[in-house]
């Protein structure tokens, strides 16, 4: 996943001075201003569309509740959103930090664009992090009648944003980090998947393990009034304003190219997959076994990118009113596990007082950020010996079954999950990480959902499948750390990052030294 601090290291000082010369010579350029912009609101009135005549029994057999079902497997995650988008008759509401121009991006903007000619009012809003090189084709979807992009605070510079990091780096640092996939405002899709191959299980043997949750039900109204304050406010720029309207050569040109990814060998595979899938089916059939929950939203106040949200707005003051302090277990799952000091000292203050505390997150060798393991690996000997357990995600393990891997992985995997469950009774599932970015940088989003089995499940994950595919961190008898590796009731003990190369684990011990966990 692409992050604003990923290319932290030996570079830094260069950048700064490039920074510093460069902002001395050319200044900020100026952002487009947002007079001509209109704002919109979601469509309420969806009850007769085919997907709410369908919700509708299911809704009254369950009132105040909220139908919930994890996805936790890639292609089960990309086929919901497609069904859902091929489903819609009313409207499509879609937020995204990162956008691929690869299989499934293609071929998601291919159904939202079907969509639109359908009649369909599309809504599209990118962070504009995560959308380089795909100027033409968002400019050929805005150009349609019923699709609008926006952009959310973006680059002006459109064809070298390491300037525009460069010269206007307090601002372009805070992204917009949430995901969101609702329909005809009757279902949604919520949690910490981007738009790409890797994480849709088509990419090969890259994986990156994530979960998202699919929701019905009130929960889906709060998804909608959050799109539309990130859609009116002050940071989401019509990307009109910034992008030049396309002419009928480079339409077709575009056309031609989206054409040609969606009938590569690859696309056609992956297409087969989705149809031949069994959750497609229970889609199709309207039988997906949904828990049914109260599911509550959390989510930042979009002013925060402009630094003028109150503290209170924002997520983590939201999910302590809510979930409040463990009692008994925390069972935490967090890509990008950055706790610093404060976070370090409330985790050992938990697991002093006899609550069980288990954190997965990726080691060093299956992380594709190295400068946040660096700021991870300051706090594990404290965290340790206060008695909090550490899992570390293998970079490669075999599974017999990819599917039952579930948010732990498959071959050559990434973590890139964002959950916890509380005390068996509260689980999140959103895009926030344990890390000051999510903290106070990034705008992220989430579900706190009541449900004590899918609390259990994480449970039982946690304690079967990541002892299998993820190493123990542990203190060793000196006081140093030690990683158990698990394979088939052998324990294989490292006394050194297993798995990682020599020149990664020195980056880690440089990039350790730096004042830079603020950018993490």
């Amino acid at each position: 996943m692409r992050r604003p601090a990923a290319c932290l290291g030996s570079s830094l000082s260069l950048a700064l001075a490039l920074a510093l010369t460069l902002s001395l010579l050319t200044g900020c350029a100026d952002l487009p201003p947002q007079d001509g912009r209109v704002a919109s609101s979601a469509l309420l009135d969806t009850a007769g569309t085919a997907l709410g005549q369908a919700m509708a029994p299911l809704l009254a057999a369950h009132p105040g509740k909220s139908g919930v079902y994890a996805l936790a497997d890639g292609r089960d995650a990309f086929a919901a959103r497609a069904v859902l988008a091929n489903s819609a008759q009313s409207s499509l509401d879609v937020q995204s930090y990162i956008w691929h121009g690869d299989i499934t991006g293609t071929l998601l903007f291919g159904a939202l664009r079907a969509a639109a000619d359908r009649g369909v009012r599309v809504r599209l809003l990118l962070d504009d992090n995560g959308t380089e090189g795909l100027d033409d084709t968002l400019a050929l979807l805005d150009a349609h009648a019923n699709f609008e992009v926006r952009l959310y605070n973006p680059f002006v510079r459109r064809g070298a944003r390491i300037l525009g990091f460069l010269t206007d780096f307090s601002r372009l640092n805070r992204r917009m980090h949430n995901k969101s996939f609702t329909v005809d405002g009757q279902a949604t899709i919520v949690g910490g998947r981007n738009i790409g191959d890797e994480y849709f299980g088509a990419a090969g043997d890259l994986l990156f393990s994530d979960l998202d949750v699919l929701a019905i039900g009130p929960a889906v109204k709060a998804v909608s009034d959050d799109f539309d304050r990130y859609w009116n406010s002050a940071s989401a720029y019509p990307v009109s304003s910034l992008v030049a309207a396309p002419d009928s050569a480079s339409i077709a040109a575009v056309t031609r190219k989206l054409a040609a990814i969606e009938q590569t060998s690859a696309a056609r595979a992956y297409r087969v997959t989705m149809r031949d899938s069994g959750f497609v089916a229970q889609m199709v059939g309207r039988s997906l076994p949904f828990e049914w929950a109260t599911a509550r939203l959390v989510s930042d106040n979009p002013a925060k990118t402009l630094r003028q949200a109150p503290d209170s707005s924002r997520l983590m003051p939201q999910l302590r009113d809510l979930v409040g302090a463990p009692a008994h277990s925390l069972d935490l799952v967090s890509s990008y596990f950055v706790p610093g000091e404060a976070g370090t000292a409330a985790l050992s203050m938990l697991a002093k007082s006899g609550v069980a505390v288990r954190v997965l997150t990726n080691s060093l060798a299956a992380t594709d950020v190295p400068a946040v393991h660096a700021g991870y690996a300051k706090s594990r000997k404290s965290l340790l010996a206060a008695g909090v357990k550490l899992y570390e995600l293998r970079a490669t393990w075999q599974a017999d079954d990819r599917r039952r891997g579930g948010f732990v992985g498959s071959s050559s995997s990434s973590l890139h999950t964002k959950t916890f469950a509380v005390d068996n009774e509260h689980v999140f599932i959103g895009s926030f990480n344990f890390d000051p970015r999510s903290a106070r940088l990034n705008t992220e989003m989430g579900f706190v959902i009541d449900s004590p089995l899918m609390a259990r499940q994480l449970d039982a994950r946690m304690s079967g499948g990541v002892a299998e595919r993820a190493y123990e961190v542990r203190l060793g008898s000196d006081g140093e750390l030690e990683w158990i590796e698990r394979k088939e009731g052998v324990e294989l003990r490292y006394r050194s990052e297993p798995g990682a190369g020599l020149w990664r684990r020195l980056q880690v011990r440089v990039l350790s030294g730096l004042p830079i966990d603020w950018l993490l």
